[in-house]
């Protein structure tokens, strides 16, 4: 008879979603769908007891101003150095090393310089699907407004690509995408986030 004592990996993941504005309904939506446990988090006593986060996307500018009050900056600032987060349009601006045009503060975590509202109004929304790294065919990306990845660093890996320019990037535990896989029927980008936690576990 076999014994197996309960190891994180039985266990439901437990991610939270940065609930301060944007879509973050949607992402709690995706990650329900593939079985684990969302929790959307307002505070940053939130950020405790989660295996990872995703900020989602909405107006970078605006979850700025919601983060300088209570230090939930500098609580974010430490806790995405150590546990898997996932950035998603502004949320990838947030994550990134260096933001432009114009440039803005960030929790300057992830090695890639980002150029807000870079794809201007004239294209505001486009889906694209496109062949990526991920198994499972060309992806389906809702793109919003997006930022553009202007640079990566050595140890960044690009796993998708516009007009050349990365749009899903990895960095150790880091995930970001300039596009919006919370508003498709594809839950690859979000099973590629929880693979890459479970990995790490």
């Amino acid at each position: 008879m076999n014994h197996q004592s309960t190891t994180r990996q039985d266990r439901p993941l437990i991610i939270g979603v940065l609930a301060l504005q944007g879509a973050f309904e949607a992402h709690a939506t995706a990650l329900t769908a593939l079985g684990v446990t969302a929790k959307l988090v307002r505070t940053p006593a939130e950020l405790a007891n989660i295996d990872g986060l995703i900020i989602p996307g909405g107006e970078s500018t605006t979850f700025l101003k919601f983060l300088e009050r209570d230090g939930f900056l500098d609580a974010l600032e430490s806790f995405v150095e150590t546990t898997p987060t996932f950035g998603t349009c502004a949320g990838a601006i947030l994550l990134a090393k260096n933001v432009e045009n114009p440039a803005q503060t960030s929790l300057a975590a992830l090695d890639i310089t980002v150029e807000r509202n870079a794809y201007g109004r004239q294209i505001d929304s486009t889906i694209l699907t496109a062949p990526t790294e991920l198994p499972g065919g060309p992806l389906e990306m809702v793109f919003i407004r997006a930022p553009r990845i202007t640079r990566t660093g050595p140890s960044v890996e690009t796993l998708a690509t516009r007009d050349g320019f990365p749009v899903l990037v990895r960095e150790g535990h880091l995930l970001a995408a300039t596009f919006h896989p919370e508003l498709s029927n594809d839950s690859r980008v979000h099973q590629l986030f929880l693979d890459l936690i479970r990995n790490r576990a």
